[in-house]
């Protein structure tokens, strides 16, 4: 029986490639459960309030262990929709670390290691999706005085959350889409306007199957955007 070329093509195309597509959902991965892995894939926004995956940049971080000594030779993988980045081992400042990077977020990423006879393999994370400032909108003027509201816009809940003003540390949260900051959390001046950052960063993470006890990989997004804050005259 003769097949036609498109027909293979769309028979390919239904089966390749749709685990690394969004929502394909998180695996635990399989390996020696000899290597103790501690993975990170960070997605930070190249401009204010960014609102597509293109405008993010994704770096890449792996600590690899084995009875309590860093696994510094083998094989360190990251793939995702764009291709494969072959992680690279970093000694600067001891960081001992695998590390890499991308341009644009894929929100699926899979993690293969290789060093001799010990190795983890197919640990896939769905990432969160983007996320964006719906308000305050970017620039506004707000009164510092008073506790400020802020909404985002995200498809799917993340795993865990957290906010972050000029005036506070990271302040953990539900991944609702709102949050109301607290007084105080804006840096102000009496006589002039303040610029000030928001940050937002929305986590999931998962435990490898086949890797060593305390080993997680977590894909993390962070959006950032400016609001001014207004003179506050009491100061």
């Amino acid at each position: 029986m003769k097949t036609s070329l498109a027909f293979l093509m769309i028979v390919l195309g239904a089966c390749g490639g749709t685990d690394l597509d969004p929502g394909s959902g998180d695996d635990p991965g399989t390996g020696t459960s000899t290597l103790a892995v501690e993975a990170t894939v960070s997605a930070g926004a190249r401009v204010d309030n960014a609102r597509t995956a293109g405008d993010f940049d994704t770096e890449f971080s792996v600590r690899i262990q084995k009875a309590g000594v860093d696994v510094t030779t083998g094989s360190v993988t990251m793939t995702s929709s764009s291709g494969t980045v072959e992680l690279l081992f970093d000694t600067t400042e001891q960081r001992n670390r695998w590390r890499g990077n991308a341009a644009g977020y894929d929100e699926v990423y899979v993690l293969d290691i290789e060093s001799g006879d010990d190795n983890l393999l197919g640990v896939r994370v769905d990432g969160p999706d983007v996320h964006y400032f719906t308000s305050p909108t970017p620039g506004a003027e707000v009164d510092s005085t008073l506790a400020l509201a802020v909404t985002w816009s995200r498809d799917d809940q993340a795993d865990s959350a957290s906010i972050r003003a000029d005036e506070t540390d990271d302040i953990a949260m539900p991944d609702a889409g709102s949050y109301m900051l607290p007084v105080g959390s804006l840096k102000a001046k009496k006589e002039e306007t303040e610029q000030n950052e928001l940050r937002i960063r929305r986590t999931n993470r998962i435990t490898p199957e086949g890797a060593a006890g305390g080993s997680v990989m977590t894909i993390v997004v962070d959006n950032h955007m400016t609001v001014v804050a207004a003179p506050n005259p009491a100061l």
